[in-house]
């Protein structure tokens, strides 16, 4: 009888302890709506940005601003007037650059000579975005003035140090030199 006891309770241990995990529901469900507020004010940052911009554009008539397609304007400081010197940087080309960068009011945030000479990589090391596409723009020998609205620039988190919060900005390039990268495929 004893037997029989133990046989059944370990028998009621086997059939419902070997039930599979049910998983667990979240505490609190979000309807998206966080993210659709951030779509919205992101919208406006940039139409606003971009106002901005356009304002800076049409009170001088004096320079020839270009759009770009990636969100941009600019216009040459020093076009490059060889004809031989035909070509801009491609992926991995080495560029030695300087620059430097203006609020959108025309204030210093680091003046010509504050930032070092830069030697980069195109498109195979860090650079903010929307330098990364100007340069791509440039002859050797070129100063462009580039204007970036904040999400082109360094964005959300500013550059850490003195570029805030989603602030546009100036800035001026020289390209100096383009070292091409020497093992480029030619498979056309």
């Amino acid at each position: 009888m004893m037997y029989l006891k133990y046989t059944m309770i370990l028998l009621g241990f086997l059939v419902f302890g070997c039930k599979t995990p049910e998983a667990r529901r979240p505490v609190t469900q979000n309807s998206g709506s966080f993210i659709n507020e951030s779509i919205q004010r992101n919208k406006k940052l940039v139409a606003k940005e971009e106002a901005q911009i356009l304002e800076i554009v049409e009170r001088d008539s004096v320079t020839e601003y270009i759009p770009s397609e990636n969100g941009f304007w600019y216009y040459y400081n020093k076009r490059s007037t060889d004809s031989l010197n035909i070509n801009t940087p491609e992926f991995g080309d080495v560029v030695e650059f300087d620059y430097s960068i203006k609020a959108i009011d025309g204030q210093d945030i680091y003046a010509e000579g504050e930032l070092p000479r830069k030697n980069y990589a195109i498109d195979k090391e860090e650079l903010f975005g929307g330098l990364r596409e100007g340069i791509k723009l440039m002859k050797e020998g070129e100063v462009v003035t580039f204007i970036f609205p904040s999400h082109k620039a360094f964005g959300y988190y500013g550059d850490k140090n003195k570029i805030g919060t989603n602030v546009p900005i100036i800035t001026k390039v020289t390209l100096h030199s383009i070292t091409e990268q020497t093992n480029k495929n030619n498979n056309d």
